[in-house]
């Protein structure tokens, strides 16, 4: 009903706009009285002139200033004279009146007709929100991808592109595949090879396979600072037992690391999971604390670290927008054998962060990084 309602008010405007300058009424054209009294005025100069009340020349001014305007007044009382039949100026106006009074709602209706939808229901904002289509999840684009790779399974930059896809699903063994086809079709190199390595782990729960192991070794040959090769291949001999191997390569590789490097945080992670001892690091212990511990029992060692670990606890509940403060406290709860406080920890982070993707997507790198999920 208010659409209707509207149109009848734009139809009623656009009819009275055409209907408003019919109803005006002309000018009446200058009457033979007008006339006769610029025929007054000129006589009453020339009566001046003749008494000297006025000069030649002011005679002569007025003179034709009377009668500029008489002959204006005679030219339009001319131009109105001429015959105009009543009957036919009357029957023009009712024409273009009725063409107003119809033809303009008639054909705002047969318009609104034609490309209009009279028929839909009225529907609010948020009914037209909701039915909305919805953004494709990740699972449909995937499927889509899945579908294409069907059709083109030579296509090696697709299988690239889809590998670390599975690999935040969970789908290691589809990324194993994809790793392989990638590598296939698109070549050799480091990046690939080391790629391959942490799916191949991934796919093992977090060991280092006899595959993943050659594929880490692999990378290494083809560039001999990788850090992804370096690193798994560290673990491979921690989970070997060759404990101080891992550590020695672990510290060959903070070494190498360029400066603001994020994974220098795992790195000092896993070094302190096979040395025992905090590594420096930003934001870690100072190098003074680090000595100081050293020279400690074991359990006043772990005292003091406990020490430390409370006091970035109660600073992170003051001041939660910290991440490296947080993935500290993760790491430090895990060294100490706190699986489950490492997990809370994970959990406040993830809420004090969580208008800050980049960070929260940190907190979770680390939480798989460490086994910490589920």
């Amino acid at each position: 009903m208010t659409l209707w309602f509207a149109i009848a008010l734009m139809t009623a405007a656009a009819v009275f706009a055409v209907l408003w300058p019919l109803g005006r009424r002309r000018a009446p054209p200058p009457s033979g009285s007008d006339l006769a009294v610029y025929r007054d005025q000129l006589e009453e100069v020339d009566r001046d002139r003749a008494a000297g009340r006025i000069g030649e020349s002011e005679a002569i001014a007025a003179r034709l200033e009377v009668s500029r305007r008489l002959l204006a007044a005679d030219a339009a009382a001319a131009a109105q004279a001429k015959p105009i039949a009543p009957a036919s100026a009357g029957w023009r106006r009712r024409a273009t009146a009725l063409a107003a009074l119809l033809a303009l709602p008639a054909g705002t209706a047969g318009l609104y007709l034609a490309l209009g939808s009279p028929g839909l229901p009225a529907a609010p904002l948020s009914a037209r929100l909701q039915q909305l289509p919805e953004r494709p999840t990740l699972p449909t684009l995937v499927a889509q991808v899945e579908a294409h790779l069907a059709k083109n399974p030579e296509e090696g930059r697709g299988w690239e592109v889809v590998a670390p896809v599975y690999m935040r699903l969970g789908r290691f063994d589809d990324a194993v595949k994809a790793r392989r086809n990638a590598l296939q079709f698109l070549g050799e190199s480091a990046e690939r090879q080391g790629e391959l390595g942490e799916a191949l782990v991934a796919a093992a729960n977090g060991v280092v396979t006899t595959d993943a192991k050659s594929a880490f070794e692999r990378a290494l040959a083809l560039n001999g600072r990788d850090f992804k090769a370096r690193f798994f291949l560290g673990v491979a001999a921690e989970q070997d037992g060759r404990r101080a191997e891992a550590a020695t390569a672990w510290r060959e590789l903070l070494k190498d690391a360029p400066p603001g490097a994020r994974w220098t945080e795992l790195v000092r992670h896993a070094l302190a999971r096979v040395d025992g001892t905090p590594v420096a690091g930003a934001g870690n212990p100072t190098s003074d604390e680090i000595d100081a511990a050293s020279d400690l029992a074991p359990d006043q060692r772990t005292a003091m670290i406990r020490g430390m670990v409370d006091r970035l606890a109660e600073r992170l509940k003051h001041d939660g927008t910290n991440v490296q403060g947080w993935l500290r406290l993760v790491r430090a709860y895990t060294v100490l054998g706190e699986r489950e406080k490492a997990q809370a920890a994970a959990s406040a982070a993830r809420r004090a962060l969580a208008s800050e993707p980049d960070k929260v997507r940190q907190v979770d790198e680390l939480v798989k990084g460490l086994g910490l999920e589920g």
